[in-house]
């Protein structure tokens, strides 16, 4: 069965011997640049393209310019060097200048003269002239395929500039390759052209293999039309010329520098994010899939990753938050039409009861009445609007949410069962903390997902003053209520991080959370035992206030390999339970600082505490609390959006109870680092 991907989307490859196949209603230029783990380009030689001198390792050099090509590609022979191999489509001279004015060419990973393993379509695509389709790039010994779609308005130069090429060098390999789309002719055209300048571009010939190209080439003699004039029969042969090389892949937008030693020169520095496109005025990223269209009244059938974004997990991100707005707007909206109906009614009552006689008498009955029912009349469609728009979220939720990866999913979700053993390839860019609701529609949770890594720490109050809710639970059951959710989140980032990529630490003092720490003790993913006492409270902090520091020190000075071999480089999360037990004023200076300073070098916190029990300490915590985003471990409407300024209920997601989800997560966390170490 076919996988057919959308862009950013990855599938794994049952073989290691396949096909490349590509489908195009105009011929196109098939190349390979073979590239290391960064995406860069060895030199010229790493592009496999009709003109190459030499063939690459596994690869077999594509066909001139046509509309269909199938190549093969033995990855087993691939060099080791080599990474990803990544598909690139050019559109040759002489036939359509853009993408976008053609129809969106396919390319798929095909078995070996068999079906397709995964194929993807280039959709969206507009002035660009050059396009990585795809890549097949290794991953831990395993080969995987994923769907790229990433254009270049100023062809192929600038893509090989991104490659890693410096600019003279990706033009005159642009130039040669470009010279040898046209096949044999066009390729002696080359070799026999002298420096004298720029000379006419030939209009495109037929596709190879005996498909014809989307016009036929015009008798000799006659005129090509406006990309140049085919050659005389007795005349010199005409080739295109040395293509410009842009320094950046698309108008406007920081790229590669030219090295000042030429095509021999080291790489430059882009500083531009590799998985961004590089424009600011060009469309947003097509949504995956579109929608099969709605039947006439019927509102359109919700996709899951129906948003803009690089990956999926890009997609589904803006498509949760773009739920939260709609939600948030939907009952803006309600909430405004009821304020405006009351108000409306207000004015209504006071002009009818200013008269004396519909006061004394009974002449002002109707009138209140007529008031009063077109105020519920406006109430009611307002409802009704909501409740249309409310169900349209419902039915999005409900394809959205088992569609979200581990990083997002709630703990029942059946993704925590289907988690590799070996652990995740990427950090996740999210994380979710719990749900969020109003009270128009308790039922209709939006996931509420914070960046990765976290801008400022987070704090679980497991106080009883905080909420009515909070009163209303026994003070024992919320502080294991509330060390139980700081131990999910902890197991959550060990679980959705490569292994070795965070470290854990915790602080508790009095020893009060062994119970709820006991999975992650048990399973040995914690950087230390959980530190106790005053003496263990002030090691810890010692320890992680030195980290921070020397990270700093490093950045600023433009040396962060030069640290320390003791100073551990993965992001360090520290959970502090029942602060501030075991803290003098000392420590409690650190764990300021660990707040102010730690969360931009990679040092996080997660607090466990009770604002009331640190109240001795007066106005000089208060700085602290305002540094922390406050949790709840049950249910409670203290967040507000400072966009329309609702209150929104948050509520905590934990593992079902009697489930072992969260067991399985650290202990596959805990292989997964086991089989990481040297």
């Amino acid at each position: 069965m076919t996988a057919e991907l959308v862009r950013g989307q990855n599938h794994p490859l049952s073989r290691t011997r396949v096909e490349i196949g590509i489908a195009a209603d105009t011929p196109v230029l098939a190349l390979v640049a073979a590239c290391d783990d960064t995406g860069r380009m060895a030199g010229p030689g790493a592009l496999a393209h009709p003109g190459a001198p030499t063939v690459l390792p596994g690869l077999a050099s594509p066909a001139e310019a046509a509309g269909v090509h199938r190549f093969a590609v033995d990855l087993e022979a691939v060099a080791a060097s080599v990474h990803q191999l990544r598909v690139v489509l050019a559109l040759p001279p002489g036939g359509p200048a853009r993408f976008g004015s053609v129809a969106a060419p396919r390319v798929a990973v095909a078995e070996p003269g068999g079906a397709d393993l995964a194929g993807f379509a280039l959709a969206g695509l507009d002035a660009e002239g050059a396009v990585v389709a795809l890549e097949v790039y290794r991953r831990q010994g395993a080969w995987k395929v994923r769907a790229v779609g990433q254009g270049y308005a100023d062809g192929l130069p600038a893509l090989l500039a991104d490659a890693g090429l410096t600019a003279p060098a990706a033009a005159a390999l642009a130039s040669a390759a470009l010279a040898a789309a046209a096949g044999p002719a066009g390729a002696g055209a080359a070799a026999a052209r002298d420096g004298a300048g720029i000379t006419a571009v030939p209009a495109a010939a037929a596709g190879t293999h005996g498909l014809p190209g989307p016009q036929e080439t015009p008798p000799a003699g006659t005129a090509a039309g406006p990309a140049g004039a085919a050659p005389d029969a007795g005349g010199p042969a005409t080739v295109p010329g040395p293509v410009p090389a842009p320094g950046t892949p698309y108008a406007g937008a920081p790229g590669p520098v030219p090295a000042a030693d030429g095509a021999g020169g080291p790489p430059t520095v882009d500083y531009v994010h590799p998985r961004r496109r590089r424009g600011t005025s060009e469309p947003p990223e097509p949504a995956p899939q579109a929608p099969a269209p709605a039947a006439p009244g019927q509102a359109p059938v919700p996709v899951a990753g129906d948003a803009t974004g690089w990956t999926m997990d890009e997609r589904l991100y803006n498509q949760v938050w773009g739920m939260f707005e709609d939600l948030a707007r939907a009952v803006a909206a309600y909430r405004s039409a009821c304020e405006f109906a009351d108000s409306r009614l207000d004015r209504e009552l006071d002009a009818a009861l200013s008269d004396p006689r519909h006061r004394l008498s009974g002449a002002g009955h109707p009138t209140r009445d007529a008031a009063r029912a077109r105020r519920d009349e406006l109430a009611a469609q307002a409802r009704s609007v909501l409740d249309r728009d409310l169900d349209q979220l419902a039915a999005e939720a409900a394809v959205v949410e088992p569609a979200l990866p581990a990083a997002y999913a709630r703990w029942a979700s059946p993704v925590w069962q289907d988690t590799p053993a070996a652990g995740p390839d990427e950090a996740p860019m999210a994380l979710r903390l719990g749900d969020l609701h109003l009270p128009e529609r308790p039922d209709l949770r939006i996931p509420m997902l914070v960046r990765l890594p976290l801008e400022r720490g987070l704090w679980i109050d497991n106080g009883r003053t905080g909420s009515e809710a909070a009163m209303a639970t026994d003070t024992d059951r919320l502080r294991r209520a509330a060390m139980d959710m700081a131990v999910a989140h902890a197991a959550r980032l060990l679980a959705v991080h490569p292994a070795g990529r965070y470290s854990v630490h915790v602080i508790d003092a009095a020893g009060a959370g062994a119970a709820s720490l006991a999975p992650l003790v048990h399973a040995g993913v914690l950087a230390g035992p959980p530190a106790a006492g005053a003496a263990g409270v002030a090691e810890t902090l010692e320890r992680l206030t030195r980290r921070v520091d020397l990270v700093q020190m490093a950045v600023r000075a433009g040396a962060p390999e030069e640290l320390p071999p003791d100073v551990d480089t993965a992001e360090q999360l520290l959970i502090v339970h029942d602060f501030p037990h075991g803290f003098d004023d000392r420590a409690v200076t650190r764990l300021r600082y660990l707040a102010d300073e730690g969360p931009a070098v990679g040092v996080h916190l997660l607090m466990v505490a009770d604002r009331d029990e640190a109240s001795a300490y007066g106005p000089l915590l208060d700085p602290l609390w305002r540094k922390l985003m406050r949790l709840t471990p049950v249910p409670d409407d203290h967040l507000a959006d400072p966009w329309v300024g609702h209150a929104w209920t948050f509520e905590p997601d934990l593992p079902p109870a009697g489930s072992l989800v969260l067991d399985q997560a650290v202990e596959r966390a805990a292989r997964a680092r086991r089989h990481a170490r040297p």
